[in-house]
């Protein structure tokens, strides 16, 4: 394994998912790379968030969402898939996500697909 901006990429998906879900991620993300496993991406995107805090305003989930799916994004197993941090940058700062369902039925496996 070579070091590349696409390692960084890698940690910032983890970093991000540990800030929204309160704790490392690390299990989880195992749980969603492993063909074994179908609960994972089953699991709604709500039930994910630390439940140590207040349930987040709709405005809110909607801005979760979009961190979660670029979370996602960079977590990807090959590292020529991962977006650049240039990408995630832009994404977060001018992104709007359209979200067709209620955000509150969103699961992980939606996010996941490229369908969010």
């Amino acid at each position: 394994m070579r070091l590349t901006e696409k390692c960084d990429v890698y940690s910032f998906g983890v970093l991000a998912l540990e800030v929204i879900m309160g704790n490392h991620p690390g299990e989880f993300i195992t749980s969603l790379t492993t063909s074994s496993s179908l609960a994972g991406p089953n699991i709604l995107l709500i039930d994910t968030l630390d439940k140590r805090l207040q349930p987040p305003t709709i405005e809110i989930l909607k801005e979760v969402v979009l961190v979660a799916k670029l979370a996602f994004e960079c977590l990807k197993t090959c590292p020529e898939t991962r977006p650049t941090m240039e990408f995630v940058s832009h994404k977060l700062s001018t992104g709007k996500l359209s979200v067709d369902e209620s955000v509150y039925m969103i699961t992980v496996g939606k996010l996941l697909s490229e369908d969010v």
